[in-house]
C-alpha cells in the first residue's frame, strides 16, 4: 500500500517500471528524511496539529530510526515505495495513529525536495573537506619543490622553463576557483523548500521560518512554486560545480600519465601505486590516474545529462525528476573518490631533480637569452632575430640561470597569497550552522 493509494490495487509491471532504482537511491536520503521529519513534526506541534504527547512519541521513534540508519540496520522493505513511506510505516507500527499525522502540511514533493537539499549540502561539505586536503598537499609540494626546474610546454613543444613549484601550485590555485563555484552551488542548495507541499502551499498555518531555523538553512525558498521549480535546477547547478572540479582533476591526471612515461620521466611512484603488464616485465602503468581521467570525463558530461532530463518540463512536479537521483548520486560518490585518490597518489609522488641537464632542453632557455640581450639595450625584435639565427646556425648557447621574480613566477610563487584566497572561500561556506542544527535535532 502506497501513501497515495486509496485501495490496495496495484500493477506489478507499472510498479517495477516507475519505482525503478528509487528504493536503492532513497537510501542515500534516509537520514535526511528523518531530519526533515524531526523538524516538521516539531513545527506541527507548535501550530497545534500534534499534541505534546504525540510529539514526544514521534520524536523518540524518529531518533531511534535515525540511530538504526547510523548503525546500518535500516532498509526499505520490498513492497514499500520510497524512504518517506518506510519512515511513516515504521512510526505507525510503533506508535499508532500519531505516526499517520506526520504528513500533515506536506507532500512527498516538498519532502523529497528537503531531503535532497539536506543530503546534497552534506555531500558538498564532504567534497569541500576533500578538496581542502588536496589543496594542502599541492601547496606543500609546491613549497618543497619550488626550486626544481622542469620543462614548460605549449603545443606539446618545449617552450620555456617551468618548475614543479609552478606545476603543483597551478592546480592548487585552480581548486580555489573550483570551490568558488561550489560555494555558489551550496548557496542555491541551502534554502528551505519545506512547506511548499505539492508546489502550491498549504491551508495549514505552517511556520516555515521555524523549520528553516531548525534545519540550519541559510534562508527559505520563499515562493512555493519556485521551491518546486528548484528540483532539477539545484542538481544542475551542483553538477556544474562538480564538473569544474572534475576538469581540474582530469588535467592533473593527464599530466601525471604523461610525466610518468619514459619519454618524459619527470616523476615516479612507488611500484605498489602502479600496475604491470602480463607480458612486459618493465611496465609501470599509471592505472589510477587513467581511471580517474575517465571518471572525470564522465563527470564533465553530468550537467548536460541533467539538463537534457529536465528540459521543456512545465511548471510543477513530474516523475521524470525521480531519475535525477540515479545520475547524480553515483556521480557525487565518484567525484569524492577521485579527490581522495588524487590526494593519496600525490602524497607518494617523487620528482626528478635533474631533468634540464639533458641537452634537448637547451632551447627552453632561448627566451632567457633574448631577455638578457634586451636588458643590455638590444631592441626586442633584434634580440629575437639574433637568437633565432644562432639557433638555425647551430651557434646558440643557453644561459641556464632563470631570473623570474615577478608575482606568480618561478621565483615568486605567492603561495601565501593563494593560501589566503582558499581560506576566504572556505570561510564563506559557513557549514557550522547546519552541523549544529542537525546535531540538535537528533540529540
Amino acid at each position: 500500500m502506497k501513501l497515495w493509494q486509496k485501495s490496495g490495487n496495484d500493477t506489478a509491471e507499472v510498479d517495477r517500471f516507475t519505482v525503478g532504482r528509487d528504493r536503492e537511491m532513497d537510501l542515500y536520503l534516509a537520514r535526511a528524511d528523518v531530519l526533515g521529519s524531526l523538524a516538521h513534526t516539531r513545527m506541527l506541534a507548535a501550530i497545534g496539529l500534534l499534541t505534546e504527547t504525540e510529539l514526544a512519541d514521534v520524536q523518540r521513534e524518529l531518533k531511534a530510526i535515525y540511530r538504526d540508519m547510523e548503525s546500518g540496520g535500516f532498509r526499505i522493505e520490498e513492497d514499500v515505495e520510497d524512504i518517506h513511506s518506510q519512515v511513516e510505516l515504521l512510526l505507525t507500527r510503533r506508535i499508532g495513529d500519531a505516526g499517520k499525522k506526520i504528513h500533515s502540511g506536506r507532500s512527498r514533493n516538498d519532502q523529497v525536495l528537503v531531503d535532497l537539499r539536506l543530503y546534497l549540502r552534506h555531500e558538498i561539505y564532504r567534497i569541500v573537506q576533500g578538496v581542502e586536503r588536496l589543496f594542502r598537499t599541492l601547496q606543500g609540494l609546491a613549497e618543497r619543490h619550488k626550486a626544481v626546474l622542469m620543462p614548460g610546454y605549449t603545443h606539446l613543444q618545449i617552450a620555456m622553463p617551468s618548475s614543479f613549484g609552478l606545476w603543483f601550485g597551478a592546480f592548487a590555485e585552480g581548486l580555489v576557483d573550483d570551490l568558488t563555484l561550489m560555494e555558489a552551488a551550496y548557496r542555491v542548495c541551502n534554502r528551505n523548500p519545506l512547506g511548499s507541499a505539492a508546489g502550491y502551499g498549504s491551508s495549514f498555518p505552517l511556520d516555515r521560518e521555524m523549520t528553516t531555523e531548525l534545519l540550519g538553512f541559510d534562508t527559505m525558498a520563499y515562493n512555493v512554486v519556485y521551491a518546486q521549480m528548484g528540483r532539477g535546477k539545484t542538481e544542475r547547478v551542483l553538477a556544474q560545480a562538480m564538473s569544474a572540479l572534475a576538469a581540474t582533476l582530469d588535467k592533473l591526471a593527464t599530466d601525471n600519465c604523461l610525466f610518468l612515461s619514459q619519454n618524459f620521466a619527470f616523476i615516479a611512484y612507488p611500484p605498489e601505486l602502479t600496475t604491470g603488464s602480463s607480458i612486459m616485465p618493465h611496465k609501470k602503468n599509471p592505472d589510477v590516474w587513467e581511471v580517474m581521467r575517465s571518471q572525470c570525463n564522465r563527470l564533465l558530461a553530468l550537467p548536460n545529462e541533467i539538463a537534457m532530463m529536465t528540459t521543456n518540463l512545465p511548471t510543477g512536479y513530474f516523475r521524470d525528476l525521480q531519475l535525477l537521483k540515479e545520475v547524480l548520486f553515483p556521480a557525487i560518490q565518484s567525484l569524492e573518490e577521485c579527490i581522495g585518490m588524487a590526494d593519496y597518489m600525490l602524497q607518494h609522488i617523487e620528482v626528478k631533480t635533474d631533468i634540464l641537464n639533458d641537452p634537448k632542453y637547451d632551447y627552453l632557455f632561448s627566451v632567457e637569452v633574448v631577455n638578457r640581450l634586451v636588458l643590455d639595450g638590444v631592441p626586442f625584435r633584434e634580440a629575437y632575430r639574433r637568437v633565432g639565427m644562432e639557433i638555425e646556425e647551430g651557434s646558440y648557447r643557453p644561459e641556464r640561470e632563470v631570473r623570474h621574480t615577478h608575482a606568480g613566477s618561478i621565483g615568486n610563487l605567492c603561495l601565501d597569497k593563494v593560501d589566503a584566497l582558499m581560506e576566504e572561500v572556505l570561510n564563506r561556506f559557513g557549514f557550522e550552522r547546519f552541523i549544529r542544527a542537525e546535531a540538535e535535532l537528533v540529540r
